[in-house]
């Protein structure tokens, strides 16, 4: 599989798939086609592409294609991070966090979140 993709139409819509797959061309193009307005054979270019790239698959079912995400969206948004951070942000997570703590709202439950990570950090770091 090559890296993911850093363009946001191709990012766009591989994150469509990863929450709402298997689903159709005809899907995609409905739904996220219609909003992005773009055509049914446009839709369909984006989605090959990522196919050859290996971030979806496909297989047919009654004469239908469907494509699924080869990472479920929890594990492509991590990876989606990742690879900006290694790419524009030198492996430095500091920027990354500077934003994210002047952020204006974060929810109880990404609080929670956040402070169980910094917790697992904590314990990575004293061992």
């Amino acid at each position: 599989m090559s890296p993911l993709p850093t363009a946001s139409q191709e990012l766009r819509f591989l994150r469509f798939v990863a929450a709402r797959g298997p689903v159709s061309s005809a899907g995609v193009a409905e739904e996220l086609g219609a909003k992005l307005g773009l055509t049914r054979s446009s839709v369909l270019t984006v989605m090959e592409r990522l196919r050859r790239k290996g971030h979806l698959r496909r297989r047919r079912v009654e004469g239908i294609y469907l494509y699924s995400s080869t990472l479920p969206l929890d594990r492509l948004e991590r990876a989606t991070v990742g690879q900006f951070v290694e790419r524009s942000l030198g492996g430095s997570v500091l920027p990354f966090a500077a934003w994210l703590s002047e952020r204006v709202e974060v929810t109880d439950e990404e609080l929670a979140e956040l402070r169980a990570m910094v917790s697992r950090l904590r314990s990575r770091s004293e061992a």
